[in-house]
């Protein structure tokens, strides 16, 4: 009888130290490394479809009035680690969107942006400075309606993915003044406000 207890005790006290043993030597495995990040260099173009920009301003001392240009095209490059470093951005003018026709046609006149005589708007960034959270400070220069002047726009990296080729976002936010650039209806009576703040959100692809 004891024999036979004995005998169970010792396999039991085997199979305890068996477990032990493999958890043992599977814990002293070297660690499994993490996957490579992918490489996120490089130039992208602009995928117009996914891209837009967005313009605010205040109309009759009241309400701020959105309108959007629909047109985006031009190029943006990013650094190994995922830092932008360069943008060259076009808009076309005919493309502004305010869901008003008519609106939109006046937009259009040399009232305001004058697309026959001036059909783009572009921005070619000079510098980068990387700031806290993710945010980076983009200066460049921005041309419309003839001018051009040095502005300086927010940029936050919205994300990067391989996902329908190697992709890239950013959403880029700054304000000018419509006088500056040679576009003062409404401005003198208060009509339209001055100071317009746009939002651009740029989606691109490699290659």
């Amino acid at each position: 009888m004891f024999g036979k207890t004995i005998g169970v005790l010792s396999l039991a006290t085997l199979s305890t130290f068996a477990v032990v043993g493999i958890a043992a030597t599977q814990d002293s495995k070297p660690a499994t490394s993490a996957p490579a990040k992918a490489d996120v260099a490089g130039a992208y173009k602009i995928d117009d479809v996914h891209s837009s920009a967005f313009f605010r301003v205040m109309h009759a001392g009241a309400g701020q009035f959105w309108g959007r240009f629909n047109d985006v095209s031009g190029s943006m490059s990013f650094d190994a680690a995922g830092v932008p470093t360069a943008f060259d951005i076009s808009i076309a003018i005919e493309s502004v969107d305010t869901a008003n026709e008519k609106l939109d046609g006046h937009l259009k006149s040399p009232d305001f942006f004058n697309a026959k005589e001036f059909p783009a708007m572009t921005f070619k960034s000079t510098g980068v400075k990387e700031l806290e959270n993710g945010m980076y400070e983009v200066t460049g220069d921005l041309s419309m309606h003839g001018v051009t002047k040095a502005i300086t726009a927010m940029i936050e990296v919205t994300g990067h993915s391989n996902m329908m080729g190697k992709r890239a976002g950013v959403e880029a936010t700054f304000s000018v003044k419509r006088s500056e650039f040679g576009m003062n209806y409404g401005v003198e009576k208060g009509v339209l406000g001055d100071n317009t703040r746009v939002l651009v959100n740029l989606e691109a692809v490699a290659g």
